[in-house]
Order: structure tokens, then sequence, then C-alpha cells
């Protein structure tokens, strides 16, 4: 984990010296051990940077920002905690089709206005490279594109950076990670999280895992390997 954040974060050049760094915390394992990988980074490279936790609660009514405050409080984190109903507002009847996509710009909205009030240059997600493949399938199938989540994002002319120092690690790493320091993850209480378009991916992308190992690899680098001249 520590040398597969840290080659992710030297090889794209996320946080530099004197950075504010925005974690995105869901309460969700990858978010968790994210805020306390970059934490820990801190104490073992030559440069300083500072950590502020960002926690949206989507307003399901299990009150996850009480959670997530005290996780932040016993373990000393810089915080802000960001009450909302983004989540009953985006399963609505008038959006029915598709909650995730308007919960997800909602939420990144206010993480936008947030770094802005905060001072922080960077806004650092926890994705790893299984959301990386699942987005790009996802992107395919529902989006009739072809492209995914980037390491590394500008927005608002270079002034802010979306930064994701995990896109290299394979969820079960962190999983496995996630359990020897005895976290379990907040349920937010979403209603759709276990039938969404991301869940039938994962699905279908585990069956071919497990058909041939060597797929996953090839998929994560056919993505940094694409050849326009044989598309359309």
């Amino acid at each position: 984990m520590r040398r597969l954040t840290g080659k992710a974060i030297h090889s794209r050049e996320m946080i530099r010296d004197g950075d504010h760094v925005l974690v995105a915390v869901s309460g969700g394992k990858d978010s968790l051990a994210l805020l306390w990988m970059l934490k820990e980074r801190i104490k073992r490279i030559p440069i300083e940077y500072t950590l502020t936790a960002v926690h949206v609660d989507p307003g399901f009514g299990v009150d996850s920002a009480a959670q997530m405050e005290a996780f932040f409080l016993e373990h000393g984190f810089a915080y802000r905690l960001i009450r909302t109903d983004i989540g009953p507002r985006a399963h609505g009847p008038e959006n029915r089709e598709n909650p995730c996509f308007l919960c997800s710009r909602l939420r990144r909205k206010l993480l936008f206005e947030s770094a802005a009030e905060l001072g922080c240059n960077r806004i650092a997600f926890g994705h790893h490279k299984d959301d990386i493949i699942e987005t790009f399938f996802l992107n395919v199938f529902y989006g009739a594109s072809i492209s995914t989540i980037k390491p590394v994002q500008p927005l608002f002319e270079g002034k802010l950076l979306l930064i994701r120092p995990f896109f290299l690690i394979d969820e079960n790493l962190i999983e496995r990670y996630s359990e020897s320091m005895g976290w379990s993850g907040i349920d937010l209480g979403c209603p759709t999280a276990e039938s969404s378009k991301r869940r039938k991916i994962k699905h279908m992308l585990k069956a071919l895992y497990r058909s041939n190992r060597k797929i996953k690899g090839n998929i994560f680098h056919a993505l940094q390997n694409v050849n326009t001249e044989y598309l359309l």
C-alpha cells in the first residue's frame, strides 16, 4: 500500500511541498485508507502538506456525519462535515433512471465549494484500479463513450487538481488493509447501492477475472496503450 501510493503520487506529481489537500471521505474503506495513508506518509517524506478531511452526509437518515466526526476526533484529523439532503433528492420520482449520477454531481459541487473556502488546491479521492476499469465499462455500456477517470485531473485552469493516489492499487488489497486496521466502513443507507449499474459491471468483471487472472492487468494496461488509428 505504501509503495504503490508513493509511486502513484511521485510518478504523476500529485502532491507538492506546501499543498493543502482536501480528502473526500465518504466513510467507506477506500477513503478511510486514503486519509490514513496520506497522513502517515507525511512522516516519511521531505516535504510538508496539509490535510483536511471532508465528509458529505447524503441525508439517508443514518447520520453518517456524526459517525465520521467521532473517527476524525479520535485520530486527530482536521475536518469539515456537510449535512445534506442530496441522497433523497437524487432518488426522487423525477430521477429514477440515474440517481447515482445526480448524487455524485451534487456531492462533487459541494467538495469544490469547500476546497475554495478552505484554501485547498488538491482534492484527493479514494478511487482505485478497479474503479478505473469499472468506469471505463460503465461509460462504454451506458454512456456510449470510451473514457474513464484519470489519476490526475486539473480543473479551473489548473487552480484545482483532482488526484487519485490509489489508482495503481487493487480493491482487494485496500480491503485487506482496512480489515487489518479494524475499519468496517459506514453504510450511508443508499437504497440503490446493491442494484446500481456499477454493481452490475463489478459482478461481470469478477466473473471474467475468475476465468483468467491476466484479464484485469490486460485491461488496465490497455487503458494506457490506446491505438487511435484503429478506432472509428
